[in-house]
C-alpha cells in the first residue's frame, strides 16, 4: 500500500480496521437513496449540439447512454485454483431494479475457457478463497441477510454456512491443512457513558433517544458512517462449521492479510498496537501469534507502516510492504523480506522506483509477484530475493465502472500461471490469464457494449509543463466519430487522491461526456503515481500548487493539437480533483463553466471533521491547524473566492465523511454571497463515492452536462455586481 493516506482512499489507517471489511462497498452500493433526475435525461441536455441522444429502449442508439451503466458488468478479485486448472472470480453486474451492482462468484475452466455459476445469491457473494488442496472455495455471502462466511465443495456442489455473525467477517485464510479457516472481525466495545438520563419514564410517554457519546479520535468513517465503537480482532473456525474462537484481544486493532506458516503454528498478521493509534495512523508492524498459546510476537518495528506481511511457502521468511515515515504525504511502498523469526530484515525494492502491492510468493519461496503502476497502466512483476525484477503481466485493470484510475488485482496458481483483470478504455474488466506468454482473455462480459456501441476513442498525449518543462501525460476521450482537424469543446477530468493516476481504462463519466460531444482530457499532474516517487512527492506541503501549472499546460497542448477549441474549455474533477478545479477557478477565467466534486475548500476545517483527523493537516499540510492557520489558508480554495468569475457547480454526497458536505456548503455559500453562478447538488445516501448507484451516476453526469451547456457561451455579471 502506498501514500499513507489521500482523499480517495485510506491506504492504511486505524479507520479502516475499524470501520471497514469485504463488505463496505457493498453496503455503501446497497444504501438506499432517490435521485433528483432519472438516467432516461441522459446527456441530451448538456450536448454541445443540443440534439438529443434517444433511448436505448425505444430505438437505435449508437452511442453511450446513461440508461447503458444499468447494463455493465466487470470481473474483479480473480482467484486460481492452487493447480492452475480454474479460476473462480466476482462478477459486478448493475442491476436496473435494484440500483445498484450485485456481486456473485463464477467459475472458468482454465483449459476449455467454459464459464459457469459458482455462487449467484439475491444479496450478493464475494472475497472467494481456494482451500489448499484445491478441492473447497470459502467466500463472504450476504444471502443471509448479514455477511456470513461460507464454504462450497467443488466435486458435489454442497455448500454450509460456518457462521452466524454479528459482524461482518474479513481477510479470510485457510490454515495449511485446510481444517480451518482465520478471518478478522470487529468486536464491538461499549461506548462511554457520562452522568445518566432522568428516570421515571411514563408508561407510553415519548422521550427523546439517550445521548450520543464517543471518546474516539476518528468517530466516523466514509462509507460506514457513526463507528461502533469496537476493535478488529482474529478469529479461527473449523472449515466444517462450529464455534468461533477469538485468538487477539486488546484496545487496538488487528487486521489482514492474514498468513499462516507452513505447519500451521503461527498467523501473521498487521497492527498498531501502540498506546497512540488514534493519533498516528500511519505507523503499524508485522505480528506474529502463536496459534496454540496465543502469545504475540511483534517482528517489525520501525516508524513507518508495515504491513501485509506474507510467509513464504517453505516458512523461512516473510514478505511484507512499508516504508520509512518522514512526515511526507506520499511514499512509495517497498517490498522487504525478512526472517521468519524477524531478523535479517533486507529491502529488495531500493532500487526500483516503483511502489509494490498486491504480494504473491513464488511457489518455490525464490521471489515474491507484486503489482505495480507505471506512467497510468498496472503490471505485475515477480521480484527475486537477489533484488532482480521481472513484469509477468501487463495491461492490469479494475473492476470498476466510473473512473479511467489503474488499479485490479491478480492471484498466482503453483504452476506460476497468473489470474488477473483487465480490460479496455472501451468496456470494464474482463478476466484474463497469463503464464509466460500473451496474456488469453477468458470471458466477455459486456458484448452488447462492445457490439452496437460506439465508443469514445482513448489517445495518450503528453505536453511540458510550463513550470519546469516537466513532462505531463494524459488520456483523452475523443467524441464517437470524431473527424481529425475539428475542434470540439474540452472537459479537463482532474483525478481525486491526489496520489492516484489515470490511464486507459473504461469511465462511464468520461464515455457519457463524449457522447454529448465533448473531448475529455484526464490528466496526471505531479503528485499523480505511476511516475516515480519524487513526481508524486512534487505536491508535498504544496497541494495546490504547481500541479495547476502542468493542467494549464496540457489543456493548451490539447488546443494546439486542433482537437481542444479554446473558446469552449470546461473543468471538473472529484475529491482531489474538486480541490483542484476550485483552485483553478480562482487563477483563471479561462473554462466558461466548472462542476467541483466532493471539494476540499477549507483546509482548516477538512482537517478537524473529515475521518482522517489524526492525518491529514500533520503530513499533507506539515502542522496541526492551529500551529500554522495562515499556510492551512493559503492552499485553501475558498481563499481564492474573490477571484472566482467561473460559474461553478458544487456536488456532493450527502453522506461523505472523507471530504464532508460542510466543505461543499461553504464554497456554495461563498460563492453565493459573491455573485458568481453557482448550484448545489447532494447525492441522496452517497458517501465519498458521490454516486455509486448507476442511477445516481447517470444523473450527476447528465446534471454536469446540464450545467456546462447552459454556460456554454460565457457568462459576465450584470451591473453592479462583482466576483469579489
Amino acid at each position: 500500500m502506498s501514500g499513507k493516506l489521500s482523499l480517495a482512499g485510506i491506504a492504511l489507517s486505524s479507520i479502516i480496521l475499524a470501520a471497514s471489511g469485504p463488505v463496505a462497498a457493498q453496503a455503501q452500493a446497497e444504501t438506499n437513496g432517490a435521485t433528483a433526475q432519472g438516467p432516461a435525461q441522459g446527456s441530451a441536455q448538456g450536448s454541445p449540439q443540443g440534439s438529443a441522444q434517444g433511448s436505448g429502449r425505444t430505438g437505435p442508439n449508437q452511442t453511450f447512454s446513461g440508461e447503458d451503466l444499468f447494463n455493465l458488468a466487470a470481473a474483479s478479485d480473480p482467484q486460481i485454483s492452487p493447480d492452475g486448472s480454474r479460476i473462480a472470480y466476482v462478477r459486478r453486474q448493475n442491476d436496473i431494479m435494484a440500483d445498484r451492482a450485485i456481486s456473485s462468484i463464477w467459475m472458468v475452466d482454465v483449459a476449455s475457457g467454459e464459464e459457469t455459476p459458482f455462487v449467484t445469491p439475491t444479496g450478493g457473494a464475494f472475497a472467494p478463497r481456494w482451500s489448499p488442496d484445491g478441492t473447497r472455495v470459502a467466500y463472504i455471502s450476504t444471502d443471509s441477510g448479514s455477511p456470513q462466511l461460507w464454504v462450497k465443495w467443488i466435486s458435489s456442489g454442497e455448500t454450509v454456512r460456518l457462521t452466524g455473525l454479528a459482524n461482518s467477517p474479513s481477510a479470510i485464510a485457510w490454515a495449511p491443512d485446510g481444517r480451518t479457516l482465520a478471518y478478522t472481525m470487529m468486536v464491538n466495545d461499549a461506548a462511554p457513558s457520562f452522568g445518566s438520563a432522568p428516570t421515571g419514564r411514563p408508561e407510553g410517554a415519548q422521550w427523546a433517544a439517550p445521548l450520543e457519546v464517543t471518546d474516539l479520535v476518528n468517530f466516523r468513517a466514509d462509507g460506514a458512517g457513526e463507528i461502533t465503537p469496537g476493535f478488529s480482532k482474529i478469529f479461527v473456525i473449523s472449515a466444517t462449521g462450529g464455534a468461533p474462537r477469538q485468538m487477539t484481544f486488546g484496545p487496538n486493532h488487528d487486521g489482514g492479510p492474514l498468513s499462516w506458516s507452513p505447519d500451521g503454528g503461527r498467523l501473521i498478521f498487521t497492527a498498531n498496537r501502540n498506546a497512540n493509534w488514534q493519533i498516528d495512523p500511519v505507523e503499524a508492524d508485522i505480528w506474529s501469534l502463536d496459534t496454540a498459546t496465543l502469545a504475540l510476537t511483534q517482528l517489525t518495528d520501525r516508524d513507518g507502516p508495515d504491513a501485509g506481511g506474507l510467509i513464504s511457502p517453505d516458512g523461512s521468511m516473510i514478505a511484507y510492504t512499508g516504508f520509512d515515515d518522514v512526515g511526507r504525504a506520499y511514499e512509495n511502498a517497498e517490498l522487504s523480506v525478512m526472517d521468519a523469526d524477524g531478523g535479517n530484515k533486507r529491502v529488495l525494492t531500493t532500487d526500483w522506483d516503483y511502489s509494490v502491492d498486491g504480494m504473491v510468493w513464488d511457489a518455490d519461496s525464490r521471489g515474491v509477484y507484486v503489482q505495480y503502476d507505471d506512467r497510468g497502466e498496472t503490471n505485475v512483476a515477480r521480484i527475486g530475493l537477489n533484488g532482480s525484477v521481472r513484469v509477468v503481466a501487463t495491461g492490469v485493470g479494475g473492476g470498476g465502472f466510473d473512473r479511467p484510475y489503474t488499479g485490479g488485482s491478480f492471484s498466482v496458481a503453483g504452476n506460476d500461471a497468473i489470474a488477473f483483470t483487465g480490460g479496455t478504455s472501451a468496456a470494464p474488466a474482463d478476466l484474463r490469464i497469463t503464464r509466460g506468454g500473451d496474456a488469453r482473455v477468458l470471458t466477455d462480459l459486456n458484448p452488447a457494449l462492445r457490439v452496437t456501441k460506439v465508443m469514445g476513442e482513448v489517445r495518450e498525449i503528453s505536453a511540458s509543463s510550463s513550470f519546469d518543462q516537466q513532462e505531463v501525460q494524459g488520456w483523452l476521450t475523443l467524441p464517437p466519430g470524431y473527424e481529425e482537424g475539428t475542434q470540439v469543446p474540452l472537459i479537463l477530468e482532474i483525478h481525486g487522491g491526489p496520489f492516484a493516476a489515470y490511464g486507459p481504462h473504461f469511465s462511464t463519466d468520461n464515455q457519457l461526456y463524449a457522447a454529448a460531444g465533448y473531448a475529455v482530457l484526464s490528466a496526471n499532474p505531479r503528485g499523480s503515481t505511476s511516475y516515480g516517487e519524487s513526481f508524486a512527492q512534487e505536491i508535498d506541503k504544496d497541494y495546490p500548487g504547481r500541479d495547476y501549472d502542468d493542467l494549464i499546460s496540457i489543456v493548451d497542448h490539447a488546443i494546439a493539437l486542433g482537437i481542444a477549441d479554446p473558446d469552449r474549455l470546461f473543468v471538473t474533477g472529484g475529491s482531489g480533483g474538486g480541490v483542484l478545479t476550485s483552485w483553478i477557478v480562482g487563477r483563471t477565467n479561462r473554462f466558461r463553466a466548472a462542476a467541483t466534486q466532493k471539494p476540499v475548500i477549507n483546509w482548516i476545517t477538512q482537517a478537524l471533521t473529515a475521518d482522517g483527523t489524526g492525518y491529514f493537516g500533520l503530513y499533507w499540510l506539515g502542522s496541526r491547524p492551529w500551529e500554522n492557520p495562515e499556510n492551512f489558508w493559503e492552499h485553501s480554495p475558498l481563499s481564492l473566492i474573490g477571484q472566482v468569475e467561473t460559474p461553478t457547480l458544487v456536488v456532493v454526497g450527502a453522506q461523505d465523511y472523507r471530504t464532508p458536505v460542510s466543505e461543499a456548503v461553504q464554497y456554495y455559500s461563498a460563492l453565493q454571497l459573491a455573485g458568481v453562478p453557482t448550484a448545489l447538488i447532494r447525492v441522496p445516501g452517497a458517501s465519498h463515492s458521490i454516486a455509486a448507484r448507476p442511477s445516481q451516476s447517470a444523473a450527476k453526469a447528465s446534471a454536469i452536462l446540464a450545467w456546462f451547456e447552459r454556460y456554454s457561451q460565457g457568462w459576465e455579471p450584470e451591473r453592479g455586481e462583482s466576483a469579489e
